[in-house]
């Protein structure tokens, strides 16, 4: 009995650490993340007004270079916006783990995807399949009885 308690206690432990060294990992990830959206907000930002007035100035002159550099600058302020919006769904994924690890309920290494989620929608294209399949069967088994 010592051993098994000694092994449960190892595992513990184990298990103890690591929800520390995650907290600490996610805690890093969050300011990094947040760093890099105050940068990355204030680069859209003047990309997006420069590409802005850059077009406004190419249209103004006629000039057709300018007006494509303009839509070009757009464009990069638009992916950089997505960007940022993808870095605040990771913060918002790692604030739910920092509040799992302080609720007790963490677990390590949580999905990505969502599962029940894609497991619904195979369903859902099965039952597809299958309306879809069943008047071609209807009507199958209908010739074949008249045969």
């Amino acid at each position: 009995m010592t051993e098994q308690s000694t092994n449960a206690t190892e595992i513990k432990q184990i298990f103890d650490e690591n929800e520390i060294d995650d907290l600490k990992r996610f805690l890093k990830k969050r300011q990094c993340l947040n760093t890099l959206n105050l940068y990355m907000i204030y680069l859209f930002h003047f990309v997006q007004s420069a590409g802005i007035f850059i077009t406004s100035y190419g249209t103004g002159n006629n000039n057709q270079i300018l007006m494509w550099t303009g839509i070009c600058l757009n464009l990069l302020a638009t992916l950089i916006h997505i960007y940022t919006q993808t870095n605040n769904s990771l913060l918002k994924k790692i604030i739910i783990d920092i509040q799992l690890i302080k609720e007790k309920k963490y677990i390590d290494e949580g999905e990505l995807v969502n599962t029940d989620s894609m497991k619904q929608t195979n369903q859902q294209i099965q039952t597809k399949q299958n309306s879809l399949m069943s008047p071609l069967l209807e009507t199958t088994m209908l010739l074949d009885n008249k045969s």
